[in-house]
């Protein structure tokens, strides 16, 4: 696995090595003495799963508190724009974001550490979303920033048509108003 620094301290692209022949490929996806000696220690608890159609917005989510998830996240079928949006602040790049296209093609993950929102728009026909976290969903503390808040600015590959859960139409607040750690 290579571990790739992002521009906002804390995430991290890793790569895996894959070894591909005739038969098809292999891949190692996780190594939690890898992963800890590079990254840091994160003890994952739980894996997730969704699969969404193209222009399926799930985000800006994360959960307030001692409920916030770190998550390693990568796309099994398909296509997404992964983007981790900076809530800490203390941080030099509070309100910053990372934005990184991971396929099932280029088997890349993305790290995002506690104290980020997190959300992926899919540009594949049908893209299946998998990833690990560090702590049990507490929706009680979950939070949606609007995906489109120009205080972030974030370029969402597909602007018109975007598909969006009840939640984020209707609960969405702003970057400003969300609360930070």
């Amino acid at each position: 696995m290579i571990y790739h620094k992002t521009k906002i301290e804390g995430v991290w692209l890793l790569e895996p090595k894959v070894w591909k022949d005739a038969r098809g490929y292999f891949t190692e996806t996780w190594n939690e003495a890898d992963f800890n000696a590079n990254v840091g220690i994160t003890r994952f608890i739980q894996d997730n799963e969704s699969q969404s159609v193209r222009g399926v917005l799930r985000g800006l989510h994360y959960q307030r508190g001692e409920a916030s998830q770190a998550k390693l996240v990568r796309v099994l079928e398909g296509e997404v724009l992964d983007v981790a949006v900076d809530l800490r602040l203390s941080s030099p790049t509070l309100g910053q974001y990372v934005a990184e296209r991971l396929s099932a093609e280029n088997h890349r993950q993305l790290f995002v550490p506690r104290g980020f929102a997190h959300g992926f728009q899919v540009l594949s026909e049908r893209a299946t979303f998998a990833y690990k976290v560090d702590n049990r969903y507490a929706p009680e503390t979950e939070v949606s920033i609007r995906f489109d808040d120009p205080a972030i600015g974030i370029e969402w590959p597909i602007a018109d048509g975007v598909i969006l859960s009840e939640k984020d139409l209707q609960r969405a607040v702003s970057f400003e108003e969300a609360e930070k750690f």
